[in-house]
């Protein structure tokens, strides 16, 4: 097997960290072949369909492929903005202020972001930090519930570009950060700030992205960790449990999934009396196309033809300041032991310098 050639060696050089964060991955365009050669590479891996390759492989390529697409496209379209895909423009964004903010913390590392599917890719951004000198990486995926769906995709990712490199990077991964108190915070300032600036509704559901029923039965503790992450935010909101309700999204195919399904709950707040309702999508740190056209659009459709009068979607985290903060704590404890701060980076001249004090001192003795 042939390996990477590996970027040139600089002798005295000091060691730097990496951040690289992971999303899960949009079209380059909102055109059909775009978005064909995208779900192409979302739908093929086992991790996101666990049905036998020989039965999903032949519907994915002869009928799926074949129709979805274009119909995908058009909800792209709706929602694609000047600079591109939201949600590259928003892990785009996040990836820069996350820099900034660890520099005024001291922190002099590298942040990077990739898509698991799609462009820019994951074995392309660690390339990228190898080449800029970061033998150390923290990969952090932006899924702060963790589900084998997504979070373990990252991972395989990873392990599949660590396969052709010759001179591994020393490797962490963030799994989680689902019950973070920073990230928390970080999702009551932005519902928090839309009441003061919208009004608070009569109901606040959070909807988070669905997964097959069965993932929790085989031991996936995706379900449990959306409930805590919603049971915290209603605690730091103030709210009982009449007023927010939770409920799963995005169902793909005819297979039980994780319930209540969000659009069977609008309608039912709908016609429980619920006038005004405010949607916020706490498991999505970007908005993206579940949010943006699933939730902010067709949600509001459902609940208004089910008979409601004000419907609200709340935006994601995106570039929120309590946000980033949140990313630069949960990076600095991953980090730590690692040579992040300036004044621990020995210059080519120190190391010189002890390099032949340490020879002094083995010639006298």
């Amino acid at each position: 097997m042939s390996y990477a050639t590996e970027p040139t060696f600089q002798h005295g050089s000091a060691p730097r960290v990496g951040v690289l964060l992971v999303n899960l991955g949009t079209p380059d365009a909102p055109q059909t072949d775009a978005v064909r050669r995208y779900l192409a590479e979302f739908l093929s891996d086992p991790r996101v369909v666990e049905i036998p390759r020989a039965l999903w492989l032949p519907i994915l390529h002869g009928i799926i492929l074949r129709v979805r697409p274009a119909k995908s496209a058009a909800k792209y379209a709706s929602v694609w903005t000047p600079e591109g895909s939201p949600l590259a423009v928003w892990t785009r964004k996040q990836a820069t202020l996350l820099q900034g903010y660890l520099g005024e913390r001291g922190e002099q590392v590298v942040v990077s972001w990739a898509m698991r599917y799609g462009r820019p890719d994951m074995a392309g951004a660690l390339d990228q930090l190898k080449q800029q000198g970061c033998d150390r990486i923290l990969v952090l995926p932006m899924y702060p519930q963790y589900s084998g769906t997504t979070t373990a995709s990252v991972w395989d990712g990873l392990s599949d570009w660590c396969a052709t490199q010759r001179n591994l990077p020393e490797i962490r991964f963030v799994k989680q950060h689902h019950d973070d108190a920073a990230y928390i915070d970080a999702l009551a300032a932005r519902v928090t700030e839309f009441w003061q600036r919208e009004g608070r509704g009569d109901h606040l559901l959070l909807s988070f992205h669905g997964v097959p029923e069965r993932t929790l039965h085989l031991g996936d503790p995706y379900h449990c960790q959306c409930l805590k992450t919603g049971r915290l935010l209603r605690e730091r909101l103030g709210l009982n449990k009449d007023q927010m309700s939770l409920s799963f999204q995005s169902r793909f195919g005819k297979a039980k999934w994780l319930e209540p399904y969000t659009e069977a709950t609008l309608k039912a707040l709908a016609k429980r009396g619920v006038k005004h309702l405010q949607v916020f999508c706490p498991g999505f740190p970007a908005d993206c196309l579940e949010t943006l056209e699933e939730i902010a659009i067709e949600g509001r459709h459902d609940f208004l033809q089910a008979g409601g009068q004000r419907y609200d979607h709340i935006p994601c985290l995106n570039d929120h300041p309590a946000w980033i903060r949140a990313l630069v704590d949960i990076v600095q404890r991953h980090v730590a032991g690692w040579p992040t701060r300036r004044e621990q980076q020995p210059r080519p001249a120190e190391l010189e310098g002890q390099r032949l004090q340490a020879l002094a001192m083995g010639a006298k003795a």
